[in-house]
């Protein structure tokens, strides 16, 4: 969908009987907002991405592709429509001369793979090539810029049933923990972002705003903070849960679920890639079914955080499923869980954080 910090160092200079010393100034973390959109239930929050290596326009208007901002997933996916030379793309891939080539500051290798997204019901399937770029998010209000960032660069991109997707109609900005499950070079952007003295490499997600997801993206400032400094990590209210090697440190959290007057185990993803639908799963569910308006549902985490809302017509759209069906043991929750709540992502100890609000 298209959308039309400055370190500074201090240095104490002494007569040439001392020794020189230097003050060591902590650098601070990088803020910018990012668009909210909604299309009937469908909920996205996206990031502006307003360069790619020194590509800052398409024809004559100002690149301004607005990706989808999502915590479930590692690594950033663009479409090469209009960011490669069109005799570059065929109905069959990408030409790529040799190892790799350079085009307007991207450096575009010949590996190929694929990057999928949804489970056994339906699934969208990007197809493409390794790349490299530097990049840079946000506007005139706020922006970061982002060193040689490993991405996917797609020249197709089709759902389970065949069909095709418009171009840049869903580009991902994918900020979660781990890599690409189809190439492990691929991971997080914002792993490429200079963080600088005393910040650790991570990032704060804010709480949405509920009345900005409306039919024009409308953009919602300082939601998103970039490098986590130490009282993040220590006294802002987030309860921590360390990622495990088992899930190859991927953002999925255990805990247990109540909904329906029942208590079950299951393993939680919050992730603002899903647009309206959070899914329970369930092993003893017979079918899938979408849980009445006005059902209570309760989650809680090992380390303590709970959480519990309501579902409605409108909100807080919630289905329960059975992984044996679906082929994903993964209690999703959408977009909807991050207008109440907080998210912390700590790439250097592999941690989220949670925070109500």
């Amino acid at each position: 969908m298209q959308l039309i910090g400055c370190l500074s160092i201090t240095i104490a200079f002494s007569s040439c009987k001392k020794d020189k010393t230097s003050a060591v100034v902590n650098a601070t973390p990088a803020t910018i907002g990012l668009y909210e959109y909604a299309s009937g239930s469908d909920k996205r929050l996206l990031i502006p991405v307003t360069k790619i290596g020194t590509l800052t326009k398409i024809g004559t208007q100002p690149m301004n592709y607005g990706c989808i901002f999502d915590t479930g997933s590692p690594g950033m996916t663009m479409d090469a429509t209009d960011i490669l030379p069109a005799s570059m793309i065929t109905s069959t891939g990408i030409t790529v001369t040799g190892d790799s080539t350079v085009v307007n500051g991207i450096t575009v290798t010949s590996k190929t793979s694929t990057v999928s997204f949804g489970d056994a019901t339906g699934t969208t399937t990007e197809y493409g090539n390794l790349a490299y770029a530097n990049v840079t998010v946000g506007n005139s209000l706020g922006s970061l810029e982002l060193k040689r960032v490993p991405f996917f660069l797609y020249y197709k991109i089709k759902d389970s049933k065949g069909n095709t997707y418009p171009a840049h109609s869903a580009d991902v900005f994918g900020v979660g923990t781990g890599t690409s499950s189809t190439n492990t070079n691929i991971s997080s952007p914002l792993k490429s972002y200079s963080y600088g003295t005393g910040l650790t490499s991570g990032f704060k997600l804010a709480t949405l705003s509920s009345t900005s997801f409306l039919g024009t993206p409308t953009y919602v400032s300082n939601l998103l903070t970039v490098g986590l400094t130490s009282a993040d990590l220590s006294s802002a209210g987030f309860i921590m849960h360390p990622l495990l090697l088992k899930y190859s440190y991927n953002p999925y959290i255990e805990g247990t679920l109540t909904y329906n007057n029942k208590t079950i185990d299951a393993i939680f993803l919050f992730d603002t890639g899903t647009p309206s639908v959070s899914t329970i799963e369930d092993k003893l569910a017979v079918a899938a079914v979408s849980l009445p308006t006005n059902t209570t549902v309760t989650l809680k985490t090992n380390q303590g955080f709970t959480y519990t809302y309501v579902t409605s017509s409108t909100g807080n759209l919630t289905q329960v499923a059975n992984p044996n069906t679906t082929q994903d043991y993964r209690t999703i929750f959408s977009l909807d869980f991050f207008i109440k709540n907080e998210y912390l992502t700590n790439y250097a100890s592999r941690v989220i954080g949670l925070k109500n609000n």
